[in-house]
């Protein structure tokens, strides 16, 4: 990974473990960007052709990355915008699943629009409670993080799968914001009904990018209301024709945002994320061990088998300052400080960090 370390400036400042608030941008991507606004400078109108290529070269690179048919992916702006426009065309006697303390925008959508919220406590057992919960209360919407955003704490995805077998009825929608582009992800064989994300985090695209998937079921579950020009893909025929997913598309979109979007994708694919996933699995096992010797963690995190690459650790406001201090990009989050590591991180960069961690307690 050390010729593409070399793509961020950022990390010649210190050890970046702040993927999870922001991805930084690398060097490639800002040539990309440079030269897509010279030709914006220089051609004016004359580069409309090339946007609206790049918007559906994006889709398609979306659809092929994460295994989701094209015509049922949507561009949006961020995973929060996408998800309000798909709850204004959920029925309000829908009974909802949520996950206490998941990312606000998650749940705050539906808290805002008085459904009937049941919530489970995010523990080491939470898949079983979750179970229990639609057995027993006759759940229509699980909605959920895959990573937590507080302390990178991921649910089984081999549990939704079980999920979507065993009540087909019940529609999973998950945000992966914390999640897309630090795994793989094949998301028509997941079970899942929506996965939303923003990718200005571990996508790398920068701000205002984000895309929504839909499994075929999905159109019939939801009535939107929420049409634009763009929409009809500027056909006056198409008003009343207007796929599910181009919903989500009411106006113009921005070219080099999502052209950005696509350029990172491509970045990932020149990488491999069969090698992005295996680099991140190792930092988390080593990360995940090490705080767990100095008691850094808590027990719903040391107790599961499998954590993403966000850790929160034990640590109060002096520590907090001390990693700072020692260039140690991080962030404080609820009552420790969170720590997120991605593939141009490395071994001896967590090495670097318990010794601050020790020489600090």
């Amino acid at each position: 990974m050390d010729k593409f370390r070399k793509e961020f400036p950022v990390l010649r400042k210190g050890i970046y473990a702040n993927t999870a608030v922001y991805g930084p941008l690398y060097d490639s991507l800002l040539d990309w960007r440079q030269e897509h606004d010279l030709d914006f400078l220089l051609s004016g109108s004359d580069m409309r052709g090339e946007a609206l290529k790049v918007i559906s070269d994006t889709r398609s690179a979306v659809s092929t990355f994460f295994n989701c048919k094209r015509e049922n992916v949507a561009l949006v702006n961020n995973f929060s915008s996408g998800l309000n426009v798909l709850l204004e065309g959920l029925d309000v006697k829908k009974k909802i699943l949520l996950v206490e303390d998941d990312y606000p925008s998650l749940n705050w959508s539906f808290e805002k629009r008085g459904y009937d919220i049941e919530y489970v406590k995010l523990s080491e057992h939470v898949e079983e409670e979750i179970q229990e919960k639609i057995e027993n209360n006759k759940i229509d919407v699980l909605a959920l993080s895959l990573v937590q955003w507080l302390d990178g704490f991921s649910i089984d995805l081999e549990f939704l799968k079980k999920i979507k077998i065993l009540y087909p009825h019940v529609l999973i929608i998950a945000d992966g914001t914390q999640f897309c582009g630090s795994a793989n992800f094949d998301f028509n064989n997941s079970g899942i009904d929506v996965l939303g994300a923003s990718a200005y985090k571990w996508l790398l695209a920068g701000y205002g990018n984000g895309f929504m998937l839909f499994s075929d079921q999905v159109e019939n579950e939801f009535d939107l209301n929420t049409i634009g020009f763009n929409a009809a893909d500027g056909n006056f025929d198409k008003k009343n024709s207007i796929r599910f997913a181009k919903q989500f598309e009411p106006g113009h979109l921005s070219s080099m945002n999502f052209g950005s979007l696509k350029f990172s994708i491509d970045f990932f694919e020149r990488i491999g994320m069969e090698r992005i996933a295996e680099h991140n699995g190792n930092l988390s096992l080593m990360a995940k061990t090490e705080f767990k010797k100095l008691g850094l963690l808590t027990d719903r995190v040391v107790n599961r088998k499998s954590h993403s690459t966000i850790f929160n650790i034990k640590a109060n406001d002096a520590m907090y300052q001390k990693l700072l201090e020692n260039d140690v990009f991080c962030a404080q989050r609820g009552d420790g400080v969170r720590l997120s590591f991605h593939f141009y991180n490395t071994e001896s960069e967590i090495d670097a960090i318990v010794k601050i961690l020790k020489t600090g307690r």
